[in-house]
């Protein structure tokens, strides 16, 4: 596929290239469709394109010196003085439509600027449209408003260009960090190549290129095979060249329209996107044969891809700020925790599932006083100490990361699929410790924009890049490279840092007051243990009073004691198995239902986010959920063919709330007396971790509602517990144009985007025409199932494509505006005709019989 979509954007960086060698041949010439006079700030003419005589019929060499006053006229020049007051800074362009320069000769649209000692003035003849600029933005601009993430914005923005410009083809580049860059969207004619996916090398657009897309925001090439005209004269008496970045009539260099005539372009356009003061990206279009759209629609271009940009720039941060806020409530639980228990920063595994969810990563790593724990894909101890050694001589005491960790490190080629990239987030000074996240090997191929070790050979103008083979799509296998940590991970990386740090840093003065009482504390150990060993011991002896009291048997006295036992064993487990970390709530009631109730485990349906919950209060959760398990399997749901539904959520203040809910089961009555069992589920929790309890005994069953305070909560994860109900699928009508081509016919641009989105939330492919001309083009290259055809196209009809449908057997229908006043000539009295403004519903009412008809 011949391929040239990058070289549109290295105009500038051909230009810039040929300044020093050749500056006035590049820079001192102008596109013929308008013409140039640079006027001193007396107001006497300094300068004038060679085709002035065209437009004015006076040469430039006879304008030259003259003042102005002796060729525009007094209201010309009152217009102009008044517009020009208006610029404001060096890159400042002012507009004015319909200008009568010149007394007797056609008005012009102009353009006015500054340009050093000089104020420049571009014109060309006025092209009378009555297109209001301000109101096609409008309209653009609130279509673009209502597109649903990043994806569709780009595509629509693509799509509006078009739309407007007529190009063949419009494409959305996105610069990336290094300077390399990307087609991640695109709108195109029918019949023609797509360059979308398609990436360039950063060496295509060097710096000086991009600083002049930043002043330059709109470029236009009108006419790839006309001949540009000189600016007289060349140089001034200084010997200084006119400065004509700002110029819209400015031509280029030979280099690029040499390139634009080995890919059959026949003129191009692009305009600047820009995002926080910088260059984001551009909309670069291409069209296959001359085009100079309106004065009218290039400023209205320009006004949207200004907006476009603050739209853009808008959303960015909104998505920012919505991430960088959840992760700094990830933050603050993370440091809460690990202010309350040092150790936690030495668990790879808890530190995995805290910081995932706002940083994803494969695997983490944590080294700390020589120590290393690893979780995850990860290289191996011996390989993750080199990578240590490694950071103690590179990183600098900030956060250090890279996707290519073999170019650092040669041997870590060995384990790229467990680990290429890395984000270090150093803890201390050195020798330093780190927390360190890995993301294994993201195999991927890249179709670049041209080979990018090209071949350099000289032709007519001079060394140049073989056009030929600078056009070849080149694809590349990337290996060894991993998804890289986007900016605002390593804004929360630093975050974590400096709070981390404060953190060490505190306990690290408490260090020394710690060891002074070292001997105290051992004292006060050895009483800690003897309390706590009471504690047990009191524990046990309140179990066997209370389970005594309330047994029938000896039998029953001892099955009930054994359970509880076994329940509060089980619960100090998963709290133990992890050297007293935070557990989870999920494994907690998975756990306990495996154990009491076996086979039957899939009569408890939980439904909720996985939470981790304190020490404490996973102890007092656990004999809750094992008293209400077993008064269910006695007396509940579970003694008959019900179920046990257990919902929780987290509330605004990060407290959890869990519902019981019992149903399908033998009739509930509420009991008589209250055994130790109602006690521990009604008073565990108000009492020991000051929530709330609340027990209902329904007829249909028992329902429970428990309120845990947000200081049990130590994090929610990120990974849903099975069992939570999916969100439902928006509706849509399913598949009734699924796998069909349908050619949509209509000559307004904003109707036109809306038939196209009705007619894809019917599953259809859309291809659109504005004209006669151009749906004939699309029937030609592709194959047409349906037709909706708008029947006036403004100066025609869509009668001869209704013809040719007909003969090809294909299926449409008429829309329009006319309502029940349009007469369909006899021969299509019999097709369906559907009034505009139509909907989705209204397309699929009026194609349902059709299809049907089909099959």
């Amino acid at each position: 596929m011949a391929d040239g979509s990058h070289d549109q954007i290295s105009d500038f960086a051909v230009d810039l290239s040929n300044c020093d060698r050749e500056p006035i041949h590049v820079l001192g010439k102008v596109q013929p469709f308008g013409f140039l006079i640079a006027l001193t700030a007396d107001w006497l003419v300094s300068r004038a394109s060679a085709n002035i005589r065209d437009f004015v019929g006076v040469s430039a060499p006879d304008l030259l010196g003259r003042p102005v006053a002796d060729i525009f006229g007094g209201e010309a020049i009152h217009a102009l003085r008044n517009r020009i007051t208006l610029l404001r800074g060096p890159d400042s362009v002012e507009r004015l439509f319909s200008l009568e320069l010149v007394p007797g000769y056609p008005p012009f649209d102009v353009a006015v600027h500054f340009s050093g000692p000089h104020v420049v003035v571009e014109a060309e003849p006025a092209s009378h449209d009555e297109m209001e600029a301000s109101s096609t933005v409008r309209s653009m601009v609130a279509r673009l408003a209502q597109a649903e993430g990043m994806t569709a914005f780009l595509r629509d923005g693509a799509r509006q260009v078009r739309a407007l410009t007529g190009f063949d083809r419009v494409m959305v580049y996105r610069f990336a960090g290094e300077g390399d860059g990307e087609v991640v969207a695109e709108a195109l004619r029918p019949g023609i190549d797509s360059f979308f996916g398609l990436h360039y090398p950063a060496s295509d657009i060097p710096t000086q290129a991009r600083a002049l897309y930043m002043r330059n925001i709109f470029r236009i090439i009108a006419d790839v095979q006309s001949e540009p005209v000189p600016v007289l004269p060349a140089l001034d008496p200084s010997g200084a060249a006119l400065d004509m970045s700002l110029c819209l009539t400015r031509a280029v260099s030979p280099i690029h329209v040499e390139y634009l005539k080995n890919m059959g372009v026949g003129a191009s356009l692009s305009i600047s996107i820009i995002v926080e003061g910088k260059l984001w990206g551009l909309f670069a279009c291409h069209h296959y044969g001359p085009r100079l759209p309106t004065f009218a629609q290039r400023s209205a271009a320009e006004l949207f891809g200004q907006i476009f940009s603050m739209m853009l720039e808008g959303r960015e941060r909104a998505e920012t700020a919505a991430y960088e806020g959840k992760a700094r409530q990830v933050a603050d639980r993370l440091l809460s925790a690990v202010a309350q228990d040092h150790d936690l920063l030495s668990n790879a595994r808890w530190l995995g599932d805290i910081i995932f969810d706002t940083v994803p990563a494969d695997g983490v790593g944590v080294y700390i006083d020589g120590q290393m724990t690893l979780s995850g894909l990860t290289p191996d101890a011996p390989a993750f100490s080199a990578i240590v050694t490694m950071l103690n001589r590179a990183a600098a005491s900030q956060v250090y990361t890279t996707d290519n960790l073999s170019h650092l490190l040669p041997e870590a080629a060995a384990y790229a699929d467990r680990a290429s990239g890395l984000l270090a987030i150093p803890l201390s000074r050195r020798p330093r410790d780190y927390v360190v996240l890995f993301r294994a090997e993201q195999l991927r191929s890249v179709r670049w924009a041209g080979k990018q070790e090209k071949h350099i050979e000289y032709g007519p103008n001079g060394p140049r890049l073989t056009p030929r083979k600078s056009f070849e799509e080149w694809s590349e296998l990337v290996k060894g490279r991993a998804l890289p940590f986007a900016p605002a991970e390593l804004r929360v990386a630093e975050a974590l840092r400096t709070a981390l740090l404060e953190v060490i840093l505190r306990l690290s003065d408490s260090a020394d007051a710690e060891r002074q009482r070292a001997h105290e504390k051992q004292e006060l150990l050895i009483a800690e243990l003897n309390h706590r060993v009471r504690n047990i011991l009191a524990l046990i002896r309140g179990l066997l009073s209370q389970t005594r009291e309330n047994a029938g048997s000896v039998e029953e006295f001892i099955g009930t004691l054994e359970s509880r036992i076994h329940a509060l064993a089980r619960a100090h487990d998963q709290i133990t198995a992890d050297r007293w970390s935070p557990a989870r709530l999920h494994d907690l009631i998975e756990i306990e239902a495996g154990a009491y109730l076996g086979e039957r485990r899939d009569k408890v349906r939980l439904t909720g986010p996985n939470v981790l919950l304190t020490p404490g209060c996973f102890t007092v959760l656990a004999l809750v959920v094992h008293e209400m398990l077993t008064n269910a399997a006695k007396y509940g749901a579970l003694s008959d063919n019900g179920t046990v539904a257990i919902d929780w959520r987290v509330d605004e203040d990060g407290s959890l709330l869990l519902d019981w809910i019992e149903s399908g089961g033998p009739p509930v009555v509420a009991p008589t007396r209250r055994g130790f069992g109602s006690t521990v589920v009604e008073r565990s929790i108000p009492y020991d971790l000051d929530g709330h309890a609340e027990i209902n005994y329904r007829l249909a069953g028992i329902e429970a509602h428990f309120c845990i305070p947000s200081r049990h909560v130590v994090s929610v994860l990120p990974d849903a517990a099975p069992g939570e109900r999916a969100k439902p699928a928006p509706t849509v009508v399913p598949g009734l144009l699924k796998g069909r081509n349908v050619l949509l016919v209509e000559d307004n641009m904003i109707i036109a985007m809306d038939g196209e989105d009705a007619l894809r939330d019917l599953g259809a492919d859309v291809m659109t025409a504005a004209s006669v001309g151009r749906a004939h083009e699309a029937i030609a290259v592709h194959p047409v199932d349906l037709a909706v055809l708008d029947f006036n196209l403004g100066h025609e009809t869509s009668l001869p494509i209704a013809d040719l449908l007909v003969e090809r057997g294909i299926p449409f229908l008429f829309a329009t505006g006319y309502g029940d006043g349009l007469e369909l000539p006899p021969r299509f009295e019999h097709i369906t005709l559907v009034k505009k403004p139509y909907s989705g519903a209204t397309l699929a009412q009026a194609l349902a019989p059709m299809i049907n008809a089909e099959s």
